[in-house]
């Protein structure tokens, strides 16, 4: 027999990475604008902001993505009561598929945000620089960074793009706006489901485990089982993200001082409070507050 190799084609290629950043500002925040000689695109995984990208303005909420083609300048600001999450990703290629994204905004899919998400996990890993810092012109490698994790962030870009493209084209009418999954749509357990919204609707509250046994009627195996499948951790230990989270929100979205969002939180001291979000960040919540706070005036 006599084998003979076959050439794939690559129809995106990404040789380089500019910045790869996830920001948390405050509901106040805008940014100016610039233009660049190289691919953008913007992500919001929450909140609401008004883009101008060209001559083009674009309202944004969360799950939704702009594409900025080389030389476009693009600014963008904040609307409504809520702080905003962004992810924002440049990147050089001259491979003719990305033409596919000038002028284009969608609104992601489940499969495409988990790309997503997993690309933003590669840059953790294989940045030395902080991704939350909006100024960065130039990111730096971690020498200690797991094997192949520079190249897990082009492969995930590269699939993202690639997804994204074959989507849209399959699906000729998923260019038009298409209405949000909820955030617990991706859970196969209707059970979970039930869980995790109650959670949500009593996160300025105490619960233990007790109580969600009790309410839901599952054993403590059963609830322990359903969390460590779907997010890798107890139920509790969920919970607490859940706060923490909101106690982000409240210092980015209210004029609350962090003795009145631990109590209206339901922590027990602000102590308690102040050491569950730094386990949680890797920062205190006045820390956190002067970060945020800082990178919204250093832009403005």
């Amino acid at each position: 027999m006599t084998y003979v190799k076959t050439q794939l084609k690559r129809e995106i290629t990404i040789p380089a990475i500019i910045t790869i950043h996830y920001f948390e500002y405050m509901k106040d925040f805008a940014f100016k604008g610039e233009s660049h000689d190289f691919w953008e695109f913007l992500y919001v995984d929450k909140g609401n902001i008004l883009v101008r990208a060209g001559d083009r303005e674009l309202q944004m909420g969360a799950g939704d993505i702009v594409f900025h083609e080389p030389n476009e300048f693009h600014a963008f600001r904040a609307v409504g009561k809520s702080a905003i999450n962004l992810v924002a990703v440049s990147f050089v290629t001259d491979s003719p598929g990305v033409d596919f994204f000038r002028k284009k905004a969608f609104i992601l899919n489940e499969k495409e945000r988990l790309i997503l998400s997993a690309l933003v996990s590669a840059a953790r890993e294989a940045l030395s620089t902080p991704i939350n810092i909006p100024w960065i012109e130039q990111v730096g490698l971690r020498e200690d960074a797991p094997y192949g994790a520079q190249q897990m962030i082009l492969l995930n870009l590269e699939l993202f793009l690639l997804t994204l493209r074959r989507e849209r084209e399959e699906k000729a009418d998923d260019s038009k706006r298409f209405e949000l999954t909820e955030e617990t749509a991706h859970l196969k357990s209707s059970r979970l489901i039930q869980v995790v919204h109650y959670m949500q609707e009593h996160v300025q509250e105490q619960i233990d485990m007790n109580t969600l046994c009790d309410v839901f009627y599952m054993s403590r195996s059963t609830l322990q089982h359903l969390f460590h499948k779907e997010f890798g951790c107890g139920p509790m230990e969920y919970f607490s993200r859940m706060k923490i989270r909101r106690a982000r929100e409240m210092m980015r979205e209210e004029n609350c001082n962090i003795t009145e969002i631990a109590a209206r939180l339901s922590y027990g001291s602000v102590q308690y409070f102040s050491r569950q979000f730094k386990k949680e960040t890797g920062m205190s919540p006045m820390e956190y507050l002067s970060s945020v706070k800082g990178i919204t005036q250093a832009l403005r």
